[in-house]
């Protein structure tokens, strides 16, 4: 888009790689309150229903021979399954349908996000932050609910001799007060990150055009690189799922497991 450039007469393109990141109101303008629905809560709803479009609509045939769709559904089912079984555990299953919640809500949030005029739910502490709470509640109140007092153990490191064990207790105390904000800035810093060079490399062919007109050597290395991103991008989006949920098997196991 032409427009003028801050604090400059001449008219030249301009791009703002974080706009794709702004809160808005579907309805009007004016300022976002906790009832406006937004385009935040619009792709919340989004991968909620595609969510569902997979694991109900997709196995509502429950056929022998499973279509693609009844494929992909079952290839998650067993994949966060083993997950939380390989790390938390057989009696950690009880918390696998919420773990498989958190998993495929990220992963369609991500996923959904790289489309065009999309809006990536995942690139925001705001939800972040609330599902990495939930994590540590849940983990902290299922330790203290199991364990009672016990669960302290969790911070205190038998194996290390006897003086250095209050200083690594200290340690641990804060190490496991900043889970919550490790595992929410990782995933939102990721998608944002991620999201924002492929803004920069989709502006860069045109702006690289207008002042050098050398577009036709440019245009197809910049399709390549932002080609290149997009994969690299997708990539991302399953890993940091993968990674937070495995995170929170982590957590869930330390719960379980606090003298391990």
């Amino acid at each position: 888009m032409a427009t003028e450039a801050h604090g400059a007469e001449e008219p030249g393109l301009v791009f703002h790689p974080m706009d794709q990141f702004m809160v808005k109101p579907l309805f009007g303008e004016g300022a976002v309150g906790i009832f406006t629905l937004t385009n935040v809560t619009l792709w919340m709803a989004v991968t909620v229903a595609a969510i569902f479009a997979l694991l109900v609509l997709g196995t509502a045939g429950r056929a022998t021979i499973p279509s693609r769709t009844q494929s992909i559904a079952e290839l998650a089912y067993d994949f966060v399954r083993k997950m939380v079984e390989d790390v938390a555990g057989k009696d950690g299953l009880v918390f696998f349908p919420y773990i498989m919640t958190l998993f495929l809500f990220i992963l369609f949030a991500n996923m959904l996000g790289l489309l065009p005029m999309a809006f990536t739910t995942t690139s925001h502490i705001a939800v972040t932050a609330v599902l990495a709470m939930l994590v540590f509640l849940t983990v902290t109140i299922v330790g203290f609910v199991r364990h009672g007092a016990g669960f302290l153990s969790l911070f205190w490191v038998t194996s290390a001799p006897l003086p250095l064990r209050p200083v690594l207790a200290l340690i641990e105390v804060i190490s496991y007060f900043v889970r919550p904000v490790s595992h929410s800035i990782r995933l939102a810093g990721n998608m944002m990150a991620g999201h924002a060079v492929v803004k920069v490399f989709a502006a860069f062919a045109p702006m690289v055009i207008l002042s050098t007109g050398i577009g036709l050597l440019v245009t197809p290395l910049s399709v390549l690189a932002i080609a290149t991103i997009y994969a690299l991008e997708l990539l991302v989006a399953f890993i940091q799922a993968y990674v937070f949920t495995i995170l929170t098997c982590v957590y869930l196991k330390d719960a379980l497991h606090p003298h391990h």
